[in-house]
């Protein structure tokens, strides 16, 4: 007879949770130019046969996600390589985080532009903890609108979750088996080379996509994980691929499982009926579902 894993104790006391909690509304306003050089980056890292980049050409969707990012001394950096808790962000003491999805809406008569400089206001949604079967966790909401000169030009909800150190005993989640046939698949081979180029355009020191002997010794995975936000990048960049003429209006990915580098995955597109609404997802080489999107065009 199979048992059910009792829910884990929490390692967070209600004082804990409630200093956290206290980072709620917390603010922070940052401007940052839309550099060509990155933009050229990208497009060679995913293999795109891009014209080159000019200042004034349309920023692709996602690609924003090049900018902004934390650049934290070396010595204020954390053992698994991010800047150390606090800040802006709460300070979790949960080891292990993850960027497990969000929801992305564009002005797409304003898109960001290459060359200019953009203003990116965030703002800490919500900050809830959690203890389940799967063990602690806590999620963190943070909500960011990004103007250029004529205005608003995009608004962006980035799921933040903070987990417990992996132990032998913990539950393994049931995989889901994705749908495997569609209108637009392409085979990805994740290797370490285009792991690394996306953490250098991304600034992103984080451990876990690079130092193969810290993720599998400190964190206990098989391999190199591969990065949502590349991930969610690849599957727009199938529909981009398949429809170029479209223009992206809105975006939501969850990520469901980790990506490991060891072996090739495959993201897929399936048009849906109204013409506007793109169903996107992405699959390991077992079959099972590593993350699921939707995209809306126009």
């Amino acid at each position: 007879m199979s048992h059910t894993p009792e829910p884990s104790a929490a390692s967070l006391s209600a004082e804990q949770v409630a200093h956290l909690q206290s980072w709620i509304n917390k603010t922070e306003t940052t401007q940052d130019l839309v550099a060509r050089t990155a933009v050229t980056g990208l497009s060679a890292t995913l293999d795109r046969d891009d014209l080159p980049a000019q200042d004034g050409d349309s920023l692709p969707p996602l690609w924003h996600w090049m900018n902004f990012v934390p650049m934290a001394r070396q010595s204020l950096l954390g053992p698994d390589g991010h800047p150390a808790r606090g800040g802006f962000l709460p300070p979790v003491p949960l080891p292990r985080r993850m960027w497990a999805g969000g929801r992305l809406q564009w002005q797409a008569d304003n898109p960001l532009r290459i060359g200019e400089r953009v203003e990116r206001v965030s703002r800490i949604a919500s900050v809830d903890h959690k203890v389940g079967r799967s063990g602690e966790l806590l999620f963190v909401l943070v909500q960011h609108s990004y103007s250029n000169a004529d205005g608003l030009a995009l608004t962006e909800e980035h799921d933040i979750v903070y987990r417990a150190a992996a132990q032998p005993s913990d539950p393994v989640p049931q995989p889901t088996a994705a749908e495997t046939q569609a209108a637009w698949k392409r085979e990805i081979n994740a290797d370490p080379v285009m792991l690394f180029r996306y953490s250098a355009l991304t600034f992103n020191g984080h451990r876990i996509h690079y130092d193969r002997s810290y993720v599998t010794q400190e964190e206990g995975y098989p391999g190199l994980i591969v990065h949502g936000p590349l991930i969610a990048t690849l599957l727009v960049d199938l529909l981009r691929r398949n429809a170029p003429d479209a223009v992206l209006t809105d975006f939501s990915f969850k990520a469901i499982r980790p990506t490991f580098d060891l072996n090739p995955f495959t993201v897929l597109g399936q048009p849906q009926d109204d013409g506007k609404t793109i169903k996107l997802w992405a699959h390991d080489h077992e079959g099972w579902l590593t993350m699921q999107a939707t995209a809306k065009i126009r």
